[in-house]
């Protein structure tokens, strides 16, 4: 079983164990977390955690950047953020990626992710 792998400590208050395994990184205000994209799937909505990345469902296809439209609207909607405020940062054309949350702290992500809808 591979090591858990974070970049950052567990803040206090938060002892969620899918925290320990995202690989999350937080600095200058915003959060930086890996994704795998589901494209084309029935329901929309982020989770479950998958490796060290978490999952993020949207209905779009994977076609002229409808997918990455829908990733973001949906990840701003669960972290309560501007669209503006999700950006790719790697990894526009594949299902893997790194994407960062202006406006929002490790510790939030972790929250957000472990409350069902």
């Amino acid at each position: 079983m591979p090591l858990p792998r974070i970049d950052e400590t567990e803040p206090p208050g938060v002892s969620d164990t899918a925290y320990s395994v995202l690989r999350m990184n937080e600095k200058d205000g915003a959060v930086t977390v890996d994704i795998a994209v589901k494209p084309r799937s029935s329901r929309e909505g982020v989770g479950p955690i998958q490796g060290d990345r978490l999952c993020v469902a949207v209905n779009a296809p994977p076609v002229e950047g409808r997918a990455n439209e829908a990733v973001v609207r949906v990840l701003a909607q669960t972290f309560k953020v501007a669209r503006s405020a999700v950006t790719i940062v790697r990894g526009e054309t594949g299902r893997k990626k790194t994407i960062r949350i202006a406006g929002v702290t490790a510790a939030t992500v972790a929250r957000a992710i472990a409350t069902p809808p």
